[in-house]
This record gives structure tokens, C-alpha cells and sequence, in this order.
């Protein structure tokens, strides 16, 4: 299992009062670090070599190389591994710290489709604007829909186990309480990786950039599970990645519910304490599933 490998600034200590009841005493508490970073890609077509930046994340510090190709991949900018030649941080005037700066550097003659970036194809949830349109538009620029996916089998017994399995892989979310993660799993319910983050989307974007340097991709044969809700961003980005079962420990947006039955991705809430919600079977039979009581 390849589990999360942030880095120590990923955690900082800090004074702080605890108190309970009417008793206070001075503590040291460990909180998850939020920092910025700025992700530039470079580019070599025709002999011409150009560097844009492209976004600026708020992130916690650790498998930024991940990150970085995991948010060009499912921005649509990037469709292969071979795309990339190399991703690693560099310095930059006017930043504090130069770990907050990564370039990703595409191969010669790659040409990314800077254009995605104006999200024509879709919206975030937070923008109130999202509907059918951005969900259709979507299918435009994964690689992935209509590849097969062979028959899908998962027992209601491995749904059940996944979220102690994630928590307790989960090492930064334990010392903080304050962190999302992302995990894939097998069929079968082995942890194959898991990724942390203060922004969910961003847990998502690492593991993402995980599978595709481990040529994973496409994920139709496993299982995604987030330690939070389900939103649509997140919903679209597994899309991207070919994912075909979405977990979520929280509750799914109605956005979420809507892109899951567009592409027909079987999504399951509320996933704890031996319960279950299904908002969305799709292609796949949940063996010991009982069948429904009418």
C-alpha cells in the first residue's frame, strides 16, 4: 500500500489554551498547515520555450509533484504521463518560500490546452451557477467515458470497511482532526494509496497525480473513497480519471448525484457505522446486498 507522504511542514505545533469545564491549561496543539501554491507549466513547441502560470491552490505541503499533474490532468490541460518530462519546485522573486512554486515541464512538442483553464466545460459548486450544461460539457474532454469497464463485483462487508481502513492510514488527520483524504482501494478492499490535504480537492488532485505516474489509469476496476462529502468538483474530477465507484464518508451534493447518474458512477454516502446510502448504483452488483422490501 502506498500510503500519504507529506512532508514535515505539513504539521505545525502551536500554543494554545485548553479548556474544560471552567479549567484552562496552556497546551501545544498540532494543526494542519495551509500555504499557497503556484503551479507554472512550461512548454517547448517549434523550438519556442514559454512558462505560464496557471493556478494558484491553497494546499498542505507535501506530494506537490502529484498535485501539480494531478490538477493539469484533470483540467483536461494534460492526457498522458508521457506528456510530462519533469515537475519540481524552483525559485521565484517575491515568494517567500520557494517550495510554494512548482513548474511542471512538458515534453517537447506537447501543447496543453491552456484554453480548459477558462472552465467553459464546467463550474464549481461554490460558483451557485452549475446545471446540465457544464455536466454535458464535461464529456468533452475526459478521455475515458465509454471505455469499458468489465463487470464489476463489490460486497456490501468491504463498503462497510473502508473507513476504518482509511482512518487509520489516515496519520495527519490523527495528530490533527482537521484534514481530508482521499484513498483507492481494490475491489477486494486493500488501500492501494492514499493522499491528504486541507482542501479535499486538492487530496483528490495528489492521488490522482499518483495514479497517473503509476500508469493506473484508467480506475473502472476500484474504489474511491473521500473521508468527506461528495461535491461536484470532486464528482468531475474522478470522472476524469475513469473512476467508476465514489465512496464518501459525508454527504453527496445534488450536482454530485446528477453528474454521477450522467455518467452512470455508482455513488454511495453517509458510508459508516455499517450504513450505507446508494444515490446511484450504476454498472455494478453489491453482493450480500439483500433485495429492496416493497
Amino acid at each position: 500500500m502506498i500510503s500519504n507522504t507529506l512532508a514535515n511542514r505539513a504539521l505545525r505545533q502551536v500554543d494554545i489554551l485548553k479548556v474544560e469545564d471552567q479549567d484552562q491549561q496552556q497546551a501545544m496543539d498540532s494543526i494542519s498547515v495551509e500555504e499557497p501554491l503556484e503551479i507554472r507549466l512550461g512548454t517547448r513547441v517549434n523550438g519556442i520555450s514559454e512558462i505560464n502560470n496557471i493556478a494558484v491552490t491553497m494546499r498542505t505541503p507535501g506530494n506537490d509533484a502529484e498535485l501539480a499533474t494531478g490538477f493539469l490532468f484533470t483540467e483536461g490541460l494534460i492526457r498522458a504521463s508521457e506528456q510530462v518530462r519533469s515537475a519540481q519546485h524552483v525559485e521565484a522573486a517575491c515568494v517567500r518560500n520557494n517550495e510554494n512554486v512548482i513548474l511542471v515541464q512538458l515534453a517537447d512538442e506537447v501543447v496543453a490546452q491552456i484554453v480548459s483553464l477558462d472552465r467553459n466545460f464546467y463550474t464549481t459548486s461554490s460558483c451557485g451557477v452549475c446545471g446540465k450544461s457544464s455536466i454535458a460539457a464535461i464529456k468533452t474532454v475526459s478521455i475515458f467515458q465509454g471505455a469499458p469497464d468489465g463487470n464489476n463485483k463489490v460486497a456490501l462487508e468491504v463498503l462497510y470497511q473502508l473507513p476504518a481502513k482509511l482512518q487509520t492510514a489516515q496519520r495527519d488527520f490523527s495528530a490533527t482532526g482537521g484534514i481530508h483524504a482521499a484513498g483507492i482501494f481494490d475491489l477486494q478492499g486493500v488501500l492501494l494509496a492514499l493522499r491528504e490535504d486541507v482542501g479535499r480537492h486538492n487530496a483528490l488532485d495528489k492521488l490522482i497525480g499518483y495514479a497517473l505516474s503509476a500508469d493506473m489509469l484508467p480506475l473502472g476496476q476500484h474504489i474511491l473513497l473521500l473521508s468527506g462529502r461528495a461535491s461536484f468538483e470532486l464528482i468531475q474530477k474522478a470522472a476524469m480519471a475513469g473512476i467508476q465507484i465514489i465512496a464518501a464518508i459525508g454527504a453527496p451534493s445534488s450536482l454530485a448525484i446528477d453528474l454521477a447518474k450522467e455518467f452512470d458512477i455508482t455513488l454511495f454516502g453517509f458510508v459508516r457505522n455499517y450504513r450505507l446510502n446508494i444515490y446511484h448504483q450504476g454498472r455494478i452488483n453489491i453482493i450480500g446486498l439483500k433485495a429492496n422490501k416493497e
